[in-house]
């Protein structure tokens, strides 16, 4: 494992900010806080104008963008100037406070989610900036959030579309947060604690010994019914395919998007894609043995390399689904929901702990 060092107090160590108590503590969580999360804005700056669109051609057989800088890549600039050069249009009968609120909610939910992930080590520096008793509940209860900002960019817009689009994402995360968190409830009756560094570290136990070759008891592996339970209901939770129904294009023009430009339609494309590296994180996390490796050997890679590896293969897979899967209409949307994650996500966590009582 790495070590315990958290990233605020070792900021405040290399810079000597000890000596100024309480401030150097704010400053140190500060500047931690700026480091996390200019990574995850990175990621979403590469996934969003281009990631997305190369991953998607590649697997629909197109010509994805490859003119604007080599591989495309200066595509992320171009659409950043493009989005933020558009005059900012409101809609006359908005409801100002709300209208202006919910694309700040959106994005700033997601960042607080990754203020309690183990996103791995540098130089055997733990880069997590909190890690409290009871940390899985506090991303799940922050992640919700953004629920809150649809819905209210949903009501505020004017718009029968958008609030179409707003009453759809409550009755879609009702329908799949209950399933994504007793799911993850069957992991918590594996390691007995809520806390994520604890999480991670119950999954570096010994699964299988192939002679030399250890491999890591990840969760995944443990559990792949729960793994992939979490799976569907997390793509239900960040609004991918076939989930979609929020912003159903091709129903509701752009659902609780419709009436957004300019800086704010940017900020609800970023906390769209900032909640799915988010959801990438827990998953990593929980089943994939957060920023471990899988095997004792391969430890001599930073951890932090293996945490990005993992949470751009949820990233990798969540494209696949939309390229490949349809969207489900809203009542298919809320039976699936229901009738068969909610009813699956129980019987997994009865199972567990059939199965953690009869080891115990």
């Amino acid at each position: 494992m790495a070590e315990k060092t958290l990233l605020p107090e070792t900021i405040q160590q290399a810079l000597g900010l000890g000596a100024y108590g309480a401030l150097g503590e704010l400053v140190a969580a500060f500047i931690a806080a700026f480091l996390v999360g200019n990574i995850f804005l990175a990621y979403t700056g590469i996934a969003g104008p281009w990631a997305k669109r190369k991953i998607t051609a590649a697997f629909t057989d197109r010509i994805a963008v490859n003119r604007i800088g080599p591989f495309g890549l200066l595509i992320i600039v171009a659409d950043a100037v493009r989005l933020l050069a558009k005059e900012l249009i409101i809609p006359e009968n908005a409801d100002r406070p709300a209208y202006d609120l919910a694309p700040i909610i959106m994005a700033g939910s997601a960042m607080l989610g990754f203020a309690v992930i183990p996103i791995g080590s540098i130089a055997g520096v733990n880069l997590q900036l909190a890690d409290p008793d009871a940390g899985l509940a506090y991303v799940f209860a922050v992640a919700s959030i953004a629920t809150l900002g649809i819905t209210m960019g949903g009501y505020a817009s004017a718009n029968k579309y958008s609030l179409l689009g707003g009453l759809r994402a409550i009755a879609q995360n009702i329908a799949y947060e209950i399933p994504l968190v007793i799911t993850a409830a069957s992991v918590v009756l594996f390691t007995g604690t809520l806390q994520m560094s604890g999480i991670v570290e119950a999954q570096t136990a010994t699964f299988i010994s192939l002679g030399p070759i250890q491999i890591n008891s990840w969760f995944a592996f443990v559990n792949p019914f729960a793994f992939v339970l979490f799976m569907v209901a997390n793509l239900a939770e960040v609004g991918r395919n076939p989930f979609d129904i929020p912003e159903a294009p091709t129903e509701i023009v752009a659902g609780y998007q419709t009436e957004y430009s300019s800086v704010y339609f940017v900020l609800m494309y970023l906390g769209e894609f900032l909640h799915i590296f988010l959801g990438g994180a827990i998953a990593a996390t929980l089943f994939l043995g957060g920023p471990t490796a899988p095997i004792p050997q391969l430890a001599v890679i930073p951890g932090f390399i293996w945490f990005t590896a993992k949470i751009w293969g949820v990233f990798l897979l969540t494209q696949w689904f939309r390229s490949a899967i349809p969207r489900v209409r809203i009542d298919q949307m809320i039976e699936i929901g229901w009738k068969g994650m909610l009813v699956l996500s129980f019987a997994n966590l009865l199972l567990t702990a059939i199965l953690v009582g009869v080891i115990a």
